[in-house]
């Protein structure tokens, strides 16, 4: 079973800043989209990011747009989510996603090959 793993949620203030990381378990994601995605609790899951497999595409959510940015190291076979300026609204489970071939979408459907998700929590 093809899975991804995330690391790098925590407790942090308003205001503050985390990265996320996404890694593939057996697997290289250099053929494969990675979204991300979030999931509060009561609420639906929310697709927030996504890139391409090159990296030269990204697209963002309105809700995080300016505050969220993606990136990924092909080499370290990584795809990280730099969050900053994060607010209460913010806290959720937050998965990564991958998806063979595609550009990237923000819809949870297009995606194949899922992580556990981290629980990001912001609170003062």
């Amino acid at each position: 079973q093809l899975q991804l793993v995330e690391s790098g949620g925590g407790l942090v203030q308003p205001g503050g800043s985390l990265r996320l990381s996404c890694t593939p378990s057996r697997f290289t994601l250099d053929y494969y989209a990675i979204g991300w995605f979030r999931q509060a609790p009561g609420k639906d899951r929310e697709g927030i990011s996504c890139i391409s497999t090159d990296g030269g595409r990204t697209n963002y959510a309105d809700s995080v747009k300016g505050r969220f940015t993606v990136s990924r190291d092909n080499a370290k076979n990584t795809v990280y989510l730099q969050m900053h300026s994060l607010k209460p609204e913010d806290t959720a489970v937050y998965y990564c996603a991958a998806s063979y071939g595609i550009s990237g979408t923000l819809h949870s459907y297009e995606y194949d090959y899922w992580g556990q998700g981290t629980q990001v929590t912001v609170s003062s």
